[in-house]
């Protein structure tokens, strides 16, 4: 017999329905605080019903709720007396539990939530565990927040370009240099050092020197540099003084906050390699070319511990790299969208991943140029998901089988 648990949680409470097996009765119902105390009420509450009825197991489940779940989640199935009872704890997808509910019931409220949370774990339905060991969590930490550092830095570079475009137009369009605007050195000479009408005035070997000592020598042919950026202001539109000064703030926030970002991100990158060292599986994902440690971190940190996932398929699902299929009778659609659901974070890392897999590894390479020639329509982000999905039948397989990559030869 056992014992299904359903809270509904929220930054305040903990809503509690309790639901046997036997005969889908509820056994309890109550309201907690979301704190240990809470917690700690919940679980006395349900060794005393274990005690008394004689479960042989007990499944606790609540939804996904921002990071309100996290602390109960993790009470639960770290606490050495539940597990004594055989006792499981999962996290599941909102919409899984709200599609459910919206089979029986149109009313909403958390007493009723919780109800469907128990009788959703009832008919079994939920696949994946939460990650139980803290260091997978600690990382999780680490490479979630540089995620988000990087699609703040993203956007931030597009901003700038965006200003960037009214002061110099032709440097981000047909005439722009081969080189990276958001270099230091070209940040530097676009924000502070230089105007427009200086970059325009300037000889080609004073506008060559300047690139030299600012770059350090880096750049491999500063002359033909100087003319790309002198050959792009001179054919772009003038600004008025205000506007000009206007825009000139803008970039000058913009860059700060581009350069911040780069420095936090590398602080990040630095934790991870040293903390990710503590994972045993990380070997095994560091020895596909391509792949090093932040991108086996962020994989990691999501999958946790293999187990948790029955087959390669249901880890595709749990990253949103999958695709619905469209078919009724003989009609099969050529088109089939990728589901709009899943872990964003795991799909991030595993397509950054395979962008550089792609790169060093023939197996791959092969794969992705076969996939980018069969359609017209964005071939390279089709292909890139489509080499991703590849990657993760092989992470799969090696983390099952605890194997090292080995290259074709």
């Amino acid at each position: 017999m056992k014992l299904f648990v359903g809270i509904d949680v929220s930054s305040t409470d903990l809503e509690t329905v309790m639901m046997s097996s036997e005969n889908n009765e509820v056994v309890f119902q109550g309201n907690f605080i979301n704190d240990i105390n809470g917690a700690s009420d919940i679980k006395r509450t349900v060794l005393k019903l274990v005690t008394t009825n004689h479960f042989d197991q007990i499944i606790i489940g609540m939804e996904a709720t921002s990071i309100y779940s996290f602390h109960p989640s993790f009470f639960f199935k770290n606490d050495d007396d539940l597990n004594q009872y055989n006792t499981e704890t999962v996290v599941i997808n909102p919409k899984e539990t709200k599609r459910y509910h919206d089979i029986f019931e149109e009313n909403k409220n958390d007493k009723l939530d919780a109800f469907y949370i128990a009788d959703y774990l009832r008919i079994g339905r939920y696949t994946v565990g939460i990650v139980k060991q803290e260091n997978y969590l600690a990382l999780q930490r680490l490479t979630r927040s540089r995620y988000e550092l990087v699609k703040s830095s993203v956007r931030a570079k597009q901003h700038f370009i965006e200003n960037l475009y009214y002061k110099v137009n032709k440097l981000v369009t047909t005439d722009k240099p081969k080189t990276n605007v958001f270099g230091s050195t070209m940040m530097d000479m676009l924000t502070e050092d230089l105007s427009t009408d200086d970059l325009a005035n300037l000889s080609i070997e004073d506008l060559t020197d300047y690139l030299s000592k600012k770059g350090h020598g880096r750049f491999s042919d500063p002359k033909a540099l100087a003319s790309a950026i002198q050959k792009a202001v001179r054919g772009s539109y003038r600004l008025g003084k205000v506007m000009a000064d206007s825009v000139d703030t803008v970039l000058s926030v913009y860059a700060t906050e581009i350069k911040t970002f780069k420095k936090m991100i590398a602080e990040l990158d630095h934790a991870i390699a040293d903390l990710v060292q503590t994972i045993p599986e990380e070997r095994i994902l560091q020895s596909i070319p391509g792949i090093g440690p932040v991108y086996a971190a962020g994989i990691l940190a999501e999958i946790g511990q293999i187990n948790r996932f029955d087959d390669e398929t249901k880890l595709a699902s749990y990253a949103g790299l999958s695709w619905r299929q469209k078919q009724s009778g003989n009609y099969n659609s050529s088109t089939t969208p990728l589901i709009r659901s899943g872990d964003n974070y795991l799909r991030y890392y595993l397509v950054e991943a395979a962008n550089h897999v792609k790169l060093q590894d023939d197996v791959f390479k092969d794969y992705y140029n076969r996939k980018y020639h069969e359609v017209s329509n964005t071939p390279h982000k089709r292909a890139l998901v489509l080499t991703a999905r590849k990657l993760i039948r092989v992470i799969f397989f090696l983390l099952q089988n605890h194997q090292i990559y080995e290259e074709r030869r």
